[in-house]
């Protein structure tokens, strides 16, 4: 029987080898499940509910009301949430729950021209928001979020409305859900 050891010595290491890759990548896999790309901070929850946001804009001087506006703002609100967080939206008993209302919608001159005409108007949402984490009852709170569009004076608002609300939510949104579920 002719026995090449260094055949066996070679295979032997090949296959010690894979193994420890095959270890160093399944510990890889498993420490990244722990960790949320976002900085999102469940906790336990393990659902979440975003009560309907009124529009009471009209209730603040000089802010005017877009129809719609409400239920695109609740709907881009848990769209963020479901896309940043593994939580799941439920309807009502959720272990976090984001509710208010839409208080300020007002657009508002910004710069003006040699002629005294406003050369960029912008558009200004402010939402007040109520926070409550039913799993950790130490980081409910009630804050106001506001956000910005400036645009061309020539322009009308309904040209670029959706262009607004997409910049605008996106960031109130995000600044919602740092102060609610960010872990800085």
């Amino acid at each position: 029987m002719n026995i090449n050891f260094s055949l066996l010595k070679t295979q032997f290491y090949l296959k010690l080898r894979i193994s420890i890759l095959a270890l160093v990548a399944l510990s890889c896999l498993l420490g990244c499940g722990a960790y949320n790309f976002t900085g999102g901070d469940v906790g336990t929850a393990q659902t979440f509910q975003v009560n309907y946001f009124q529009n009471y804009a009209t209730q603040s001087p000089g802010s005017t009301f877009d129809p719609g506006l409400d239920r695109e703002f609740t709907l881009s609100l848990q769209d963020l949430i479901l896309t940043q967080t593994s939580l799941d939206l439920v309807g009502n008993d959720g272990d976090l729950l984001y509710e208010g209302e839409i208080v300020e919608y007002r657009v508002s001159p910004m710069t003006a021209t040699a002629e005294q005409r406003a050369a960029q108007n912008r558009l200004t949402m402010t939402v007040n928001v109520r926070f409550f984490n039913r799993t950790k009852e130490d980081s409910d709170f009630e804050q106001r979020f506001s956000f910005f569009f400036d645009y061309d004076a020539n322009s009308q608002l309904a040209s670029v409305r959706d262009e607004a609300h997409e910049e605008i939510f996106e960031r109130i949104n995000q600044d919602i859900f740092n102060a609610s579920l960010a872990d800085w």
